[in-house]
Parts: structure tokens; sequence; C-alpha cells
């Protein structure tokens, strides 16, 4: 056991430096909760993410998709059920579970990895221990907790594999709406009155036009890989720590280190671009707030501001590298508030500002005249090809009953059959289905059909498909002795976690839904659902 875990998995407690500043957290059944007690949970979350990132820390564009605090919160609850049943973690499990779980990362030097991987995050031994031991504590929670489930036996879990491991075979004959295109003609009148019964679904939303200057992560690449002198050094180390996640999409070991490389230096180059921006955008916000003040600061300062093409809350603009919170910080905007800070991008950091808004508007037939040609068109084809597919249905139900085999109704029927690879419950995609229909669709309809039948014909988004089922191939004995083993362990870990989550929930909604982090989250969704009904 190394001297290092010894000495900090210890029952003394210590106090962590970090700090989330003050605030009203509540109190979770009775007990306050301390400004001390928040802070030392969040920074359990945060080397939660760290670990399970494969070694990323928490970055302020994840921060509303992971909600930090709101998982917070979980945790402090977590913790309370820890003490109440009385589990406590001994400083050897402690040591040795720290040590087990640093090496499934290739940590073999917890001292340097405290050093170089937590004190620049103000992340502390102190958290590391209270972390490790609230996650042993967590793990004998969850088995407490399960031990009121009901326990599958054997039987019961055997009986769930055959289940999910028996194949179908079967065919299909695929109904495509555009194999019917040519078929249909586009008369102007019908065309045109096309569009007008359909003219809302043709409505734009709301857009929005931002200007935009692009700070590029390519304009410091090259000096940071000058500054950084130990690069080979650092690639190697972290090929050690986080190789695994890296040679999951490489063919070899240099490959991997090379995107790694790629990725070590556009992170310094994000910083660089980072400070270049927040430079620049302070300049900006030290002016009156008017929304030309970028693009004057911009020309000032030889750089080229730009205007977006007009873009949705949906559909962010196409041309910028950007992060799926772009749209929302856009929106935001207005002539009154108009800029933001910056937003880093995949391939730089951008500053925005409001330029317009574009109400929401029905374009004129004229502007959109192809389109809905196009479309009225592909309706048609679409008829046609469900009413081909039907008819089909019908000449294989009978033909079927007559004692012919499914490739001779489908010769007399001038359809070509796809023989689709055999799958079963636990298979995950199914390429030779998937450009019509979705696999989970296939598999849903295919068994719920008896073999030797046919599904019936079944509309989907782009015509529709009739699937034969040949036979149901049971589990080959080899491989069910083989697995198992080890799918009876996995059923009850999942049967484990499905009680302790359904328990989970529940405590939490009665713990937890009066504190003030949960209100304000309530007021807002119905602020929000007020305004997406007016």
């Amino acid at each position: 056991m190394p001297p290092l875990f010894v000495v900090f998995f210890s029952p003394v407690s210590r106090t962590s430096n970090s700090s989330r500043g003050g605030g009203t957290y509540g109190s979770i059944n009775g007990k306050e909760i301390t400004q001390e007690d928040f802070n030392h949970a969040y920074q359990e979350v945060l080397l939660q993410y760290f670990f399970s990132s494969g070694g990323q820390w928490l970055a302020d564009a994840d921060r509303n998709s992971f909600e930090p605090e709101k998982r917070t919160y979980f945790r402090l609850l977590m913790i309370q059920k820890q003490e109440e049943l009385g589990i406590h973690i001994s400083s050897e499990t402690a040591a040795q579970f720290a040590t087990q779980y640093l090496k499934r990362f290739g940590i073999d030097s917890p001292a340097l990895f405290i050093e170089k991987a937590l004190k620049p995050h103000n992340v502390g031994i102190e958290d590391l221990d209270r972390y490790i031991r609230h996650e042993l504590g967590i793990q004998e929670l969850m088995a407490t907790v399960a031990l009121s489930g009901k326990l599958l036996t054997p039987e019961e879990i055997k009986g769930i594999y055959l289940l999910e491991h028996e194949e179908l075979t079967t065919q299909a004959v695929f109904f495509s709406g555009s194999n019917y295109l040519s078929e249909v003609s586009a008369p102007p009148d019908a065309v045109g009155q096309f569009y007008t019964n359909q003219m809302a679904s043709y409505r734009l939303p709301e857009r929005l036009q931002v200007r935009y200057v692009r700070f590029p992560l390519s304009n410091h690449l090259a000096t940071v890989e000058k500054q950084l002198t130990n690069l080979n050094e650092i690639v190697e180390a972290n090929f050690q720590r986080y190789g695994s996640n890296y040679l999951k999409d490489a063919k070899s070991p240099e490959e991997a280190k090379a995107k790694l490389r790629e990725d070590i230096l556009e992170r310094q180059a994000l910083t660089e671009a980072s400070k270049e921006a927040r430079k620049f955008a302070t300049t900006v916000f030290s002016l009156d707030p008017r929304p030309e003040n970028l693009e004057l600061v911009a020309k000032s300062n030889g750089l080229p501001a730009q205007i977006s093409p007009p873009f949705d809350k949906d559909n962010p603009p196409k041309e910028l590298d950007i992060n799926p919170d772009f749209t929302k910080i856009a929106f935001n905007l207005s002539p009154e508030e108009p800029f933001a800070p910056p937003i880093p991008g995949r391939d730089g950091v951008y500053v925005i500002g409001f330029h317009k808004k574009i109400p929401s508007e029905i374009p004129p037939f004229e502007s959109i005249r192809d389109k809905v040609t196009f479309d009225y068109k592909y309706t048609q084809a679409l008829t046609l090809a469900r009413k081909a597919g039907a008819e089909f249905d019908k000449m294989a139900t009978n033909g079927l009953a007559q004692g012919k085999t499914f490739d001779t109704i489908c010769a007399e029927a001038k359809v070509k059959p796809v023989t689709v690879p055999p799958f079963s419950l636990v298979t995950r995609e199914l390429p030779e289905v998937e450009g019509h229909i979705s696999f989970r669709q296939y598999r849903e309809i295919a068994f719920a059909t008896l073999p030797g039948k046919t599904s019936g014909f079944q509309p989907t988004m782009d015509g529709g498909v009739d699937i034969f089922v040949k036979s149901k191939v049971p589990p080959d004995e080899t491989k069910l002795k083989t697995e198992l083993p080890g799918f009876i362990a996995s059923a009850r870990r999942t049967r484990q976690q499905e009680t302790f989550e359904l328990w989970f929930r529940k405590e939490a909604e009665k713990a937890l839904r009066d504190l003030p982090y949960f209100q304000r989250l309530k007021d807002q969704q119905q602020v929000g659902s007020r305004t997406a009904k007016s």
C-alpha cells in the first residue's frame, strides 16, 4: 500500500481550502447544509466528472448539460444516507481502493498525480480522500438498499438470456417513395393548392443574425508548439494515463499519440485564443452597449467582423464551428444588452453581438416553388409506394397460405427481397435496414410476427416495409454455457442498480424538492412553459 495513501486515508477529518462562495443552501431532512458541506460535495462532483471523462475537467461549455450544482445536492443526500445507515469506510479499505482506482487510469504515482492533475484545479488530497470514501460508501449503500429488492434466481436469469439471445432470420421488401417519383407529374394548379393547404408547415421560425469576431485556434498552434519544449514527454505521459480513450478510434499507438498531440496543442491554443478574445471583449464592454460597437472595435484592431446568416433556436449557423450553447446564448441578446462573453468553439473563440431579429414568416410561394414542387411529388410518390406495399402484402398472405415460398411470391410480384442477417433483442445495429427504417422499429415488428408469416405492410417515413420471418433460432448451447455465469452477475447488478435508483428518486423527491436551488429550477421551468405557450 503506497505510504501516501496510508497517511492521507486516516480517520482524521480535514478541511479543503476550495470554495464555491457564500449563499443559502437550505437543509436536507432537517439538517442544515453549510457552505463547507456544499463546497466539499461540489469538489467530489468535479472529481466524479474528471474520472468518468477519462481525465478531462469540467469545461464551462459542459456545465449546463452536466448540472454540477444539482449533482452536488444529490451527493449530499447520498452522504447523509450513508451516515444514517452507519456506513463508514476504514482507512485501509479506502487506501487499497484508491490505489486500484487510480491504476485503472494508468496512474502509478499518486503524489505526481495530485501535484500535476489536482492542485492546478484547486482540488486537494482532502477532496480525493472524501471522494474515495464516499464512492465506496455509495457502493455499500446501493448493496444495502438492493437487499430489499427481489434477487433474480439462476433459472429466471437463464430465461432472460434465452429470450434476449434468440435470433430471427428475416427477409424484407421495402417500398420507398423515391422509387415512384418518376411516375408522378406536378400540374401547376395542384402544386399551388398543395402550398395553400400546407402553408403552416412552411412557416419559418423567428431567426437571428449576430455580428461576430472569431479568434482562430490556428493562429496560436505554431506558437504553443514552440513553447511546449517537452511536448513529446507530455504526450507520452498522457498516453500512459488516457491511451485507452484514444486507441478506440486509432489504428495504432502511433496514430493515437498523434491525435493526443493534436488535442494537447488545440487545448493550449484555445487558452491563448481565449485570452485574446477576453481582451477584445473587455474593450467592447467598456463602451456604451450599442450593437455597432463590436464592429467598430474590430476595425480599430484590424480584425474582420462578420455577420452570420439567419439561424433559429434549433439550427445554429452551419458556417460557424460552434458549440451547442451558441444559439441559447445568442437568443438572449437584445439591442439593450447586445454582447455576450467569449464563446469557445471547435475552431476558435467567438465574441458575438446582436445584429437583428427576423420575425417568424411564411415565405411567398415563388421563393420556394422548387421545394414545394418536390414536396408535392414526394407526397404523391409515398401514396403510390404505400398502395403497392399493401397490395403486395395481400398477395404474400395468400401465396404463403397456398404453400408458396416467399422468394417465389416476390419473383411473381417483381419485387426484390432483402435478406437480413440474423439478429436478436441484444443486437444493436443492422445496416441492411437502417436506410429505410430504424433498426429498433424493424426489430419490434419482426419479434411481433410469427415464423412463416409476414408482418403485414408497415408504413415508414420513406414509404413502408413488409417483413417475412423465416425462423427463430435458439442460442448456441456452447455459447450459453460460456456466457451465462457472467450474464447472471450482470443481471443481478442491473437489478440492484434499478432498485437503488428507484429508491433514491423517491428519497430525493421528498428531501430536496423544497431546497432554494430546486425551487428556482421549478420557477424557471414554469416561466419557460408560459413563454412557450404565449
